[in-house]
C-alpha cells in the first residue's frame, strides 16, 4: 500500500510542476517503467524506451495510430527508398522490411503510446541524435531509422537479437543487463516478431504478416 501510495504522490508532483512551470494548456507526459526487481519508477524523462507513457495533463492522452489498410501500397510506395538506404548503410533490406512491417506497418504517419512517429518510429532522442527535424518526413525517417540500426549492430558486434532490442529498448537497457536481451515482455516479444519476419527473407509483397 505504500509503494502504491508514494507512485500516486509522485505522480501528482510530476503533473502539478508541469502545470504551474507551463500553464493551464501544456501537456505534461509522464511516463512508468518496472525494472526487474519489481519496483516502479515514475519520471517526465524518460532515459530509454522501456518507459511506458501513463499520464498526460492537459490534452488528452497519445492514441496510437497505424494505417494498417495501406501496408501494401505504402510497402511498395517506399520500396526503393528502403532499397536505397539499405544500400547506403549496408544494412540488409530485408531486414528493414522486417524492422518496419512491426514498428508501422509501413505507415509514414504511424505514432505509438511513447511517441514513436514514422515508418521506423523515431523517438524525439534518436531523430535529434540522427539530426531529424520532421519525423514525419519518410526519406529522413528511414535514414535515421536505418543509421541508428546499422550503428547498434556495430555496437553490439553483429549480435542482431541485441540489436533489435537495442532498437526497441534503447541500447543502454541492453547494456544494463549484461548485453542481454532486456527483460520486458515488449522488447522480448519484438524480437521475436521481427526475426520471425527476417528469418522468411521478407523480399517479395505478402498477404501472410
Amino acid at each position: 500500500m505504500r509503494r502504491c501510495s508514494r507512485q500516486t504522490l509522485v505522480l501528482t508532483i510530476l503533473l502539478s510542476i508541469g502545470c504551474v512551470a507551463s500553464g493551464p494548456s501544456a501537456a505534461v507526459e509522464v511516463y512508468k517503467y518496472v525494472d526487474s526487481n519489481g519496483q516502479v519508477h515514475l519520471t517526465d524523462k524518460p532515459t530509454h524506451d522501456g518507459y511506458q507513457l501513463v499520464q498526460k495533463a492537459g490534452k488528452k492522452m497519445r492514441i496510437p495510430r497505424i494505417n494498417f489498410r495501406a501496408r501494401d501500397a505504402n510497402r511498395k510506395r517506399f520500396g526503393s527508398k528502403i532499397a536505397e538506404v539499405a544500400s547506403r548503410y549496408r544494412v540488409p533490406e530485408a531486414l528493414l522490411h522486417a524492422v518496419i512491417t512491426i514498428e508501422s506497418a509501413y505507415d509514414p504517419n504511424a505514432v505509438s503510446r511513447a511517441g514513436a512517429v514514422g515508418l521506423m518510429q523515431l523517438m524525439p532522442a534518436t531523430a535529434r541524435r540522427y539530426g531529424v527535424a520532421d519525423r514525419r518526413d519518410p526519406s529522413a525517417n528511414l535514414s535515421a531509422g536505418t543509421r541508428y540500426l546499422r550503428d547498434l549492430l556495430v555496437r553490439f558486434g553483429s549480435n542482431l537479437e541485441l540489436a533489435l532490442a537495442g532498437y526497441n529498448a534503447g541500447e543502454n537497457a541492453v547494456e544494463k543487463y549484461g548485453n542481454q536481451i532486456p527483460p520486458y515482455a515488449e522488447t522480448q516479444s519484438y524480437v521475436r516478431k521481427v526475426l520471425q519476419i527476417y528469418s522468411q527473407q521478407f523480399a517479395e509483397p505478402s498477404d501472410d504478416v
